[in-house]
């Protein structure tokens, strides 16, 4: 398991079908919201995980006026947060 994917089980995400791993940390905001929310246009019954130095703290309200179910974990040098369909 690599590391994303041993954080992204200790989160309630549906463990059924595909997750796309988007990593914004190099980005400069508000890079990392754009890109989330471009990349959840698109998402049907999948997990989207973003990895990120930083709790994404702007796009957990999106995510709630959108309708989605998210859940952050946070170890050392990143945050992985798993985001689907509610």
């Amino acid at each position: 398991m690599s590391g994303v994917d041993s954080l992204l089980a200790e989160t309630s995400a549906p463990t059924t079908g595909i997750h796309e791993v988007l990593d914004v940390r190099d980005l400069p905001p508000p890079e990392p919201l754009k890109r989330t929310l471009e990349a959840l246009a698109d998402l049907d019954d999948d997990v989207l995980v973003q990895v990120n130095d930083r709790v994404p703290q702007h796009l957990f309200p999106r995510l709630d006026d959108r309708g989605f179910a998210y859940e952050a974990v946070e170890r050392d040098d990143r945050v992985v947060t798993a985001i689907w369909r509610a």
